[in-house]
Parts: structure tokens; sequence; C-alpha cells
């Protein structure tokens, strides 16, 4: 079995075992390294940290598809675990089009993507029901002709682009699923409650939940409503972006530099790099 494919069983088993797993989101090979020392089982990308680390906004056109597949590329190189792509709107309106972006990915390394059904358009931002449940359908069709398996996660994004529709959001998960989807997914869920009816709608299909923002869910209790799978989204970028920019004010604004005694010390950061 070559290395892809086992890190493409080895991420589809993690979907179907009894408990839930985290899966957090470097945004470059550096922060990949370290968290897989931390002995994390599989990891995911971050556009809108990606975009932040090439000084760009998390906005439509920030990143190319190219941008996107290198730098998931990056991300699978550097540890063994398997690795999966925030693919956004997989750069494109047609079903055809996300078919090729998902095998495009395939190519650098990834066992697992996310096509999303928003436009990136401000008037429009959620394509059309029907051309929503197509594209997922092309992007299923081609994950499949995969000599391996590939994780296809379809994400309604209603919620992120404030469209608190939540019945359509389940009608559009719940036709993600029938449409061959293997992890659902509504980024912005607002409650426990909604978290369980996503699980819910979708059984006995694997839902990611996103944890970032607003909900305040411990891993024990999105483990016990039933979630297989759970990210951060951007939030572990924000946090290191965070430290940083404070350090830089506490150099500007007083002269000190008492940012120093939180610094991870250069021995581990240099170690974990090498690993």
């Amino acid at each position: 079995m070559d290395a892809q494919t086992l890190r493409a069983e080895t991420f589809k088993a993690l979907h179907e075992r009894d408990r839930a797993f985290v899966m957090p989101n470097p945004w470059d090979a550096g922060s990949a390294k370290m968290l897989a020392s931390l002995g994390f089982e599989a990891l995911a990308t971050t556009s809108a940290g990606f975009a932040f680390s090439l000084g760009r906004p998390d906005a439509e056109g920030a990143l190319s598809l190219a941008d996107t597949l290198g730098n998931a590329g990056m991300i699978a190189q550097a540890t063994a675990l398997p690795v999966a792509a925030d693919l956004e709107n997989g750069f494109c309106d047609t079903p055809e089009g996300c078919a090729q972006t998902i095998l495009r990915a395939a190519a650098t390394g990834i066992v697992g993507g996310s096509i999303e059904d928003a436009t990136g358009i401000a008037v429009d931002p959620i394509y059309p029901f029907d051309l929503s449940v197509e594209r997922i359908e092309a992007a299923v069709a081609a994950a499949r002709s995969l000599p391996f398996p590939f994780m296809l996660t379809a994400r309604a994004e209603n919620l992120l682009h404030g469209r608190l529709d939540f019945p359509d959001t389940l009608r559009r998960l719940q036709a993600y699923a029938e449409a061959g989807a293997d992890v659902l997914y509504a980024p912005g869920l607002r409650s426990a409650e909604e978290v369980v009816a996503v699980v819910r709608a979708v059984a006995p299909k694997p839902v990611n939940v996103l944890m970032s923002g607003g909900l305040k869910l411990s891993v024990t209790q999105l483990n016990e409503m039933g979630v297989k799978r759970i990210s951060v989204g951007s939030a572990m970028a924000l946090a290191a972006y965070g430290e940083f920019f404070r350090a830089a004010q506490e150099i500007h604004q007083t002269g000190t530099f008492s940012f120093t005694e939180r610094s991870m010390p250069f021995s581990q950061a240099n170690q974990l790099c090498k690993g």
C-alpha cells in the first residue's frame, strides 16, 4: 500500500470509529509539524490562516486554486498524518469545475477536501439549491474515481453569510448526504441544539463541527452529541498572530520584552521543525 492510500484508509477509519477526533488546522508546514508532535491524528488546512500568512484578507479571490493546492501539498508533505484541504467553493461555479478541483487536489497528496455552497458574491452569497446539489454530486463522482478513499466534505454556508435559515441549512446538508458526500459540515452553528439537529438530520453520515467563535463546547460534549470530527478553522492561526501582535505592541508601546518569557524555547521550535 502506497503512502497516500495508507493515509486515506487511516483517515476514513477515523470517521468510522465510535468516538470523535479533533482535526486542527495548520496554515504552513511548521505549524503542521508542531501539531503532529502533540499526537493529533489528522490535519486540515485553513484558507483564512493561509491567506493571513501571505498578507492577504480572507476574501473572495484572495487565494487562487494554485495557491491553495501548493499550501495543501506542503502541509501534506510535512508529516505522515492524513490531511484534508479547505477547497472553498472549488474555485469555480460549475459541477464540472468542482470535479476537476477534487482531482487536482488529490494529486497533491491530500486525502480529503471540502466543497462549499458559497458563491463568493456578497449580494447573492449562496448557490441555488439544485446547482449546489449538482456540484456535490460531481465532486463525489470525482472522489470515487480515485484509487483510494477520498473523504469528500460538503459544506452548507448559510450561517456564515448572514442567511440564518436553519431549516434550509438542514435541507441542504441532507441533500448533500444523499448526493454521496462522506462528511457534512455547517460552519457557524450557534448552539448545542443546532449541533444535535445537524447530527440527527444526516445520520449515520459523520458531521464536522467548527469550534471557533461563539460556540463553546468541549470535545467530550461534542462526542456525546454524536459529532464525529472537530476542526478549529482559523482559530489557531489567530491565536498565534494574536500573541505575535501583542509582543510587537509591547515593544513599540513600552519598550519592554516580557513576552519572551512566554515564548517557545528556540531549541524546542528547532527540534519540532526537524521532525
